[in-house]
């Protein structure tokens, strides 16, 4: 990994757990319509719903980004939270 994924981490690691649709894609490294098109197809990470606005949670990311990476399953956990 290069400075700028460590970076990027830490900076979102300092606010809230919560990062929106277009945070989340630059925490990933991935355009935001590219998280869109994971979100519509039931891939990618896990994200949330709060009032109305599509959010993740770092801890998701993370840990959907070290599936990926080996060679899991990514589209598995791509569901909203909370859902069965």
């Amino acid at each position: 990994m290069d400075d700028d994924v460590f970076d990027r981490a830490g900076k979102a690691r300092k606010g809230s757990p919560f990062l929106n649709a277009k945070q989340a894609a630059h925490y990933l490294g991935m355009q935001a319509k590219t998280l869109a098109n994971m979100r519509w197809r039931g891939e990618g990470p896990r994200y949330r719903r709060h009032g109305g606005r599509v959010n993740y949670h770092i801890d998701d990311l993370d840990d959907w980004s070290r599936r990926t990476l080996a060679g899991l399953h990514p589209g598995v956990s791509g569901k909203e939270a909370g859902d069965a």
